[in-house]
């Protein structure tokens, strides 16, 4: 075996483990029951380290996803032996790999997946937890990688995904796609995941990165699961993935090669991604089926008269206000009351962007939220005003952001600066 042998299987085995792990893990946990979860995720691992040491030297197999469930079925078959289980959960393990549902009423890889998604994201356990376990159980992501994306400590992680698995078996929670009386609810905690999932991968609070991609990605993956299976083919959960497609297809634009922030209207539109703004909008186009109109509904509308604009000149600024006010309407927070008060600045001007965002200093909840003083030295620097201008992008500086956002905010700090004492 060479060292090239051995890392091209490395990066094999990484990316089934990234990208079928949670696959394997959900079809094996809905036939050991919730309750042997832990089991599931024991040799769904040790079927991937037996990878990493056979297949340099014995050949990657030629369907390497069905050899690792194999492998992690016969490791739980002995477990199960071992532990003197019935021979009906034996038996329930299957032989083989299940097919993906063929859309004909046929349980596969899918439906077990679809299941772990709404188990994980059941609302007998803390939002917190849900969001743990999802990444943990369904995205296969360690410990580390979801400590270090919401800027946590991996002993809290791992204290909250040993608390949910408890809360799993107290419960009783089972891994089930619930009755259609009862979807609907548990269908609000998925999506509220997702949502959570998307935006902090799409504007990361803190660490050297702007955007955390793999969170992005993952929760288009997941919100693509549920908005395909028929249960959940609902309206709500194509406004969700319209947005994460449209917000998703500005990401390549959002820094430069220096991984330095590009405002919107600093970026180069030829580079967004235009394949994910066609599938966006036909999910837009598909949200629209129901009566019901959601937070996900207007915020991918609003999405959405961004990506069909040629430059920032055109955007349809008005509507995007008018849309603003139904959000306001609808979901009412001073995050959406500051981004507001932005688009009114470009109806009507800066100073009345001002007027808009300077009461919402006194929210709590804005009091370390570093775009609030920010947008102030926005609208300041274009309302002619570098001096003030300058003071809130220092007073932006002084709370936690990213590092890319940081430097964005030094140069700007410097330009005001450079402008006052001209």
């Amino acid at each position: 075996m060479t060292a090239d042998d051995g890392g091209a299987v490395g990066g094999l085995v990484a990316h089934l483990f990234r990208h079928s792990a949670g696959r394997m893990v959900a079809v094996l946990a809905r036939r050991l029951g919730a309750d042997r979860l832990d089991l599931a995720e024991e040799v769904v691992q040790d079927a991937l380290l037996r990878a990493l040491q056979t297949w340099p030297y014995r050949g990657v197999p030629d369907n390497p996803q069905g050899w690792l469930f194999q492998v992690a079925r016969h490791r739980a078959l002995d477990r199960l032996r071992r532990d003197g289980v019935l021979s009906a959960k034996l038996e329930a393990l299957g032989a083989e790999w299940p097919r993906a549902a063929d859309g004909a009423g046929g349980r596969g890889v899918d439906d077990d997946e679809l299941a772990m998604i709404l188990m994980c994201c059941h609302p007998a356990l803390p939002r917190s937890a849900r969001v743990a376990l999802t990444l943990k159980t369904v995205g296969g992501f360690g410990v580390e990688e979801i400590a270090a994306a919401f800027l946590a400590r991996p002993a809290t992680v791992a204290q909250r995904l040993v608390r949910a698995k408890r809360r799993i078996r107290a419960e009783g929670l089972r891994l089930e796609i619930p009755p259609a009386d009862a979807l609907p609810a548990r269908l609000e905690g998925v999506l509220d995941v997702l949502y959570l999932l998307f935006n902090e991968g799409y504007a990361a609070h803190g660490g050297d990165n702007l955007v955390r991609a793999d969170l992005c990605s993952e929760a288009i993956r997941l919100a693509r699961i549920v908005a395909a299976h028929p249960p959940t083919d609902r309206p709500p959960v194509h406004a969700l993935l319209a947005l994460m497609l449209l917000q998703a297809s500005r990401l390549p634009a959002r820094a430069d090669e220096a991984g330095d922030l590009r405002l919107l209207a600093e970026q180069d539109r030829a580079r967004w991604d235009h394949a994910l703004t066609t599938e966006g909008l036909r999910h837009l186009e598909r949200a629209a089926a129901g009566e019901t109109v959601t937070r996900y509904h207007v915020e991918a509308a609003i999405a959405a008269c961004h990506a069909v604009a040629p430059d920032e000149a055109s955007t349809d600024w008005p509507y995007v206000l008018r849309l603003y006010d139904d959000l306001l309407a609808l979901a009412p927070s001073p995050v959406v009351a500051l981004n507001r008060a932005i688009a009114l600045a470009m109806v009507e001007g800066p100073a009345a962007g001002i007027r808009a965002l300077e009461p919402l200093g006194r929210h709590r909840a804005l009091a370390r939220y570093h775009l609030l003083p920010a947008a102030l030295g926005a609208l300041w620097r274009r309302a002619g005003a570098p001096a003030t201008a300058a003071r809130y992008y220092r007073a932006a500086l002084a709370l936690p952001c990213s590092s890319p956002e940081r430097r964005f905010l030094e140069r700007r700090l410097t330009e005001c600066e450079r402008l006052a004492g001209g």
